[in-house]
């Protein structure tokens, strides 16, 4: 199609057209100067992004696309929001649990050369769980509707903007809330302050976390495969999936770099007090705004939808339920929405086969998130567990909360191997290991974690000095905290596999006017996670946290088999729908509908 004049490849892009498709023809007729339009720039972008041709398709190595720089440049928007928002979080639950340390300096920092853990607001291990639960409930909750308000209404770009801001004033809240002269003068005052920013923080992060990594994925705007020559003279395909799981992996170990942050604010607690761990958290916080402001000329800004697209589908999956007579376990359930199949009723509808679709792909992935609540509990455990056996565990020096950095280093290490050597090794010997397959890999590590956790506490039990009452003894167990490493490492390996993947499904597998939304809805995962636990708070002390990490370990096992067996078939699936469908689809319509009228009409 790409030839040496505009003119032959507008020739050539109409007869191809009336030669396949009708219906085009008579549009052509119809509005001639908006056909040449759009099909001349169809032929220049094949020009600078020449499609694959089958043979090429079989043949040819595939390679991730190059980001932008602005691409990175949200990434680091990004990592300071993570090392700001868990910078802060992983002090919350000795914040919470213990009470300020006797003979400490009255900050919240132990006595130096003891055992003791840091501590302020002396509520206890029930009341930190609970705190720490619904911290995490609200942040993963809320993002449905920060998705929906800026798919919607404000778009997604200044979604961000809106986060940024009440997680700012959260963060000052808290900082004044940990002086140590609040914290002195007791529960009743450190405590309010503490909560509001909690809750605030959660807000903020809600508005702010689906928007972004959509927004990222946005700046890679040719989302097609094309083929290109590079220096050494080797031909290759650019793959849109190759380099949504490149992206998708810088932007998850960005995550952990800012994550890594925790170190800081943990000794900050255990060495100064609390008022320079959120302190660390807050300064690290306020680049965002300065990020985001030298980057919002370059930045590609997705417009709000209107309702109109999501009303749309849900009218698609209501219309099908009805057609179906709720029958959701039929095979081609959707296929009795499409407009094609309803016209043949005397049904008209105002969306396009293609749509329906879309929505079937994006609730096929929904389906898929709804497994990793309990993939979630298993990885570094329910609530403030983790950090609980720890206080029972010999420390020398180290505070009880740690470990928890040990996931975000894991996975700082473990993202570059895996992109540059791991990925790349198993493409070239014709090792599969696609989507649904990275996800199984990830879940059956997780349950091994969970599996690891259980036998610590065990060990735990069986050489504290109070046994089975680990969790309030005045001494502690012999075992070194150390042993914390292997929960903590699986977990962590176990996100690249299931956490990239899903943010990657999150995104190809929805219109882009319902990213944000469906990013929501995979969040919105891990309130589920959350609200298990609170579920299970009841049982989660001595001398059954055994059983509270074993549980989830052996559900998760089981409920791998079947979600391979369910979903494999989706390894092989189409990644990403063609946006230029969209309006293809919606002009074929119509006339396909005005024929079957006439059809029946007749």
């Amino acid at each position: 199609m790409a030839t040496s004049t505009g003119e032959t490849h507008v020739a050539d892009a109409i007869i191809t057209s009336e030669a396949t498709n009708d219906s085009v023809q008579v549009q052509n007729k119809s509005d001639p100067e908006k056909n040449v339009y759009e099909v001349d720039a169809q032929a220049l972008e094949n020009e600078e992004y020449p499609p694959p041709t089958e043979e090429e398709v079989n043949s040819l190595r595939k390679v991730p696309a190059y980001l932008p720089i602005i691409a990175y440049s949200l990434c680091l928007v990004e990592f300071a929001e993570r090392a700001s928002y868990y910078g802060a979080q992983t002090v919350f639950s000795n914040f919470i649990e213990f009470p300020l340390p006797k003979g400490g300096n009255g900050a919240g920092a132990p006595p130096r050369g003891t055992q003791e853990t840091a501590g302020a607001l002396g509520m206890g291990l029930q009341a930190s769980d609970g705190l720490v639960l619904l911290f995490q409930f609200l942040a993963y909750v809320i993002p449905i509707f920060g998705g929906w308000w800026a798919d919607v209404y404000v778009g997604r770009y200044w979604a961000i903007c809106v986060g940024v801001a009440i997680c700012g004033i959260a963060h000052i809240i808290q900082i004044i809330g940990a002086i140590p002269s609040v914290l002195q003068a007791g529960t009743a005052h450190a405590a309010p302050p503490f909560i509001i920013g909690l809750l605030m923080l959660a807000l903020g992060a809600g508005i702010f976390k689906p928007n972004i990594a959509p927004t990222v994925l946005d700046q890679y705007r040719h989302q097609k495969q094309y083929t290109k020559v590079l220096k050494t003279g080797e031909k290759v395909i650019v793959d849109p999936e190759m380099t949504a799981t490149r992206t998708m992996l810088i932007f998850y170990g960005v995550i952990n770099v800012g994550a890594f942050y925790m170190l800081a604010t943990t000794y900050a607690e255990k060495y100064v007090g609390y008022w320079l761990a959120f302190l660390l958290a807050g300064i690290i916080y306020f680049i965002l705004p300065v990020v985001l402001a030298a980057a919002y000329k370059k930045t590609y800004r997705t417009p709000p939808s209107g309702n109109s697209d999501l009303a749309k589908a849900i009218k698609i999956t209501v219309t099908a339920l009805r057609q179906n007579k709720w029958q959701v376990w039929r095979k081609n359930f959707f296929d009795a929405a499409k407009p094609s199949v309803l016209a043949a009723k005397g049904i008209q509808v105002d969306w396009t086969d293609k749509l329906v679709d879309d929505v079937r792909r994006t609730l096929v992935a929904t389906e898929i998130f709804f497994y990793f609540p309990i993939y979630n509990l298993n990885d570094g455990g329910i609530g403030s567990v983790s950090t609980n056996q720890g206080a029972s565990m010999t420390t020398n020096g180290a505070p009880n909360d740690l470990l928890s950095n040990f996931n975000a280093l894991t996975i700082i290490v473990a993202v570059p191997i895996v992109d540059y050597f791991i990925y790349p090794l198993l493409y070239r010997y014709n090792i599969p290991f696609k989507r649904i397959t990275r996800i199984t890999f990830g879940f059956i590590l997780a349950a091994l974690s969970g599996l690891c956790g259980a036998l610590v506490q065990w060990r735990v039990y069986k050489t504290s000095p109070c046994g089975y009452y680990a969790s309030s003894c005045s001494e502690v167990s012999p075992i070194s905290i150390w042993w914390q490493l292997p929960n903590t490492i699986l977990g962590a390996l176990s996100e690249i596999f299931c956490n990239v993947t899903a943010y990657e499904l999150a995104y190809a597998r929805s219109p882009a006017s319902m990213r944000g939304l469906v990013m929501a809805i995979f969040l919105f995962m891990t309130a589920l996670s959350s609200a298990l636990g609170e579920i299970l708070l009841p049982v989660t002390e001595d001398p059954d946290l055994i059983w509270i990490w074993g549980a989830p370990a052996v559900a998760l096992a089981l409920q791998t088999i079947f979600f391979w067996y369910r979903f494999r078939y989706l390894n092989n699936d189409e990644f990403m729908t063609d946006e230029a469908n969209y309006a293809n689809s919606a002009e074929e319509t119509p006339i396909q509908t005005t024929e079957v009228e006439k059809t029946v009409e007749n």
